[in-house]
């Protein structure tokens, strides 16, 4: 073999390694989710890649046949046909001639391989992994089915082996809610998502963890009507609490018998003088929910129940709070649903917030970029995580510093926290009370 052909070998070599690699790397780094979108846009050679990536075995072992195969192949017809080329070269350096022809032949092959065979296939696979492998799909197949005997034999031998290790050789690619976080926070990072449609993302998460006390109007904000209250009594509430829904009771907010909704009610009052609470054209029946459900749960009993308002009971069948659809929207769409309320945490200046009490955690934590709340299976507002640390009822200026920040409660009103002053501190004190 005289060293042109030595060359078209070497570069043939080269081709067939370089298809291997790019083809290892591609198959093992496509993504599912993605190969799924492709073959749901009709490229059937997407589904091929995903029925490989389930069952690699085959696969694999045609890229080890391939890579030994080539690796051999190549270091013998390097040593079979350049290193003569190069002994003859360089015959007037004996005695290190030989062994200098050794060192070029050795790194010309192994140079080559590494550069055009190894390198740049890999790293072209791996910058566009999908299109790379559903274009390298096929061939690998029809290799597979050319070599199926050597297949056969190492890929069964391995499965043995697998098998009585007890070792699953199945891919398995699951994809939790810390996977789809992930994604939505590198989406937004590379701006592939607006900042609204990553907040809206995060929010509707947040929903399958948060509960209804979270979002509710507590029951010393709840207003309700006895069933025999007058018709003027009525009016002058509505006028004085304009609110779209009002509950009736049979005397106290522990027997609801049912709601009302203001616009029919005052609807009936312009067309007849005296109407009743109890009235059924006006009185609704009431859809009682738990408070240990989830937000997500409360948004699905909507659905299912017709309703867009509920009343919120403890495990005692005590009245805590009524919920409406609007509730639930607005932790959702934050800022995006119109409300005339105060937001619950307003920033001051750029180390200082004032936080209302009732002001669910997860708001607080990304308002303040905390990670997490020690023991927060035990709350669910920032003034619960107050009591909580505290160990007592609180009062004004009790303050405690978690994470580099300084909870100071500034206002509370029948024992119950208000507002507070969060500020950052310096100090990298875990918790200081006072």
């Amino acid at each position: 073999m005289n060293i042109l052909e030595a060359l078209i070998l070497l570069c043939v070599l080269i081709v067939i390694s370089a298809f291997v690699s790019c083809s290892e790397l591609a198959l093992a780094s496509a993504r599912k989710i993605k190969l799924q979108v492709m073959a749901k846009d009709g490229d059937i050679r997407a589904l091929d890649v995903l029925n490989m990536q389930q069952q690699p075995g085959s696969f694999i072992t045609i890229v080890q046949i391939g890579l030994n195969a080539v690796a051999i192949l190549a270091g013998i017809v390097g040593e079979a046909a350049v290193r003569p080329y190069f002994d003859s070269l360089l015959a007037r350096f004996d005695p290190w001639g030989s062994t200098l022809a050794s060192l070029l032949t050795f790194a010309l092959v192994t140079g080559s391989f590494i550069l055009i065979a190894d390198l740049m296939p890999k790293r072209l696979a791996i910058t566009h992994p999908e299109a790379v492998a559903v274009r390298i799909v096929r061939p690998m197949i029809f290799l597979i089915f050319l070599l199926k005997p050597f297949v056969w034999f190492f890929d069964g031998l391995a499965n043995a082996l697998f098998k009585i290790l007890h070792i699953s050789t199945v891919r398995q690619e699951q994809l939790t809610s810390e996977d789809i976080y992930a994604m939505v926070d590198a989406g937004a990072q590379a701006g592939v998502l607006k900042q609204q449609e990553h907040y809206l993302i995060e929010n509707i998460f947040d929903m399958q963890e948060r509960t209804v006390t979270s979002t509710m109007s507590t029951r010393e904000y709840i207003a309700y009507f006895d069933k025999n209250d007058s018709s003027e009594t009525v009016i002058e509430a509505m006028s004085d609490k304009p609110h779209s829904k009002f509950l009736v009771c049979d005397g106290d907010l522990e027997r609801v018998i049912g709601y009302i909704e203001s616009h029919t009610l005052l609807t009936l009052f312009l067309k007849e003088k005296h109407v009743r609470l109890t009235d059924k054209r006006v009185l609704r029946k009431c859809l009682f929910i738990p408070d240990t459900l989830s937000l997500y749960d409360v948004l699905e009993t909507f659905k299912t129940s017709g309703e867009d308002f509920a009343v919120v009971i403890n495990e005692y069948a005590l009245v805590v709070g009524v919920v409406t659809l609007k509730d639930v929207m607005s932790i959702v769409m934050g800022e995006l649903v119109n409300t005339e309320e105060e937001p619950q945490i307003m920033r001051r200046t750029e180390d200082t917030w004032l936080i209302d009490g009732a002001t669910p955690l997860e708001d607080v934590m990304r308002a303040l970029g905390i990670e997490a709340f020690p023991h927060s299976e035990n709350y669910e507002t920032i003034a619960g995580f107050m009591m909580y640390s505290l160990r007592k009822i609180p009062k004004r200026t009790d303050f405690l510093i978690y994470n580099g920040f300084k909870f100071e409660i500034i206002d509370t009103e029948n024992l119950k926290i208000d507002q507070l002053l969060v500020s950052r501190h310096p100090m990298e004190t875990e918790k200081s009370t006072r």
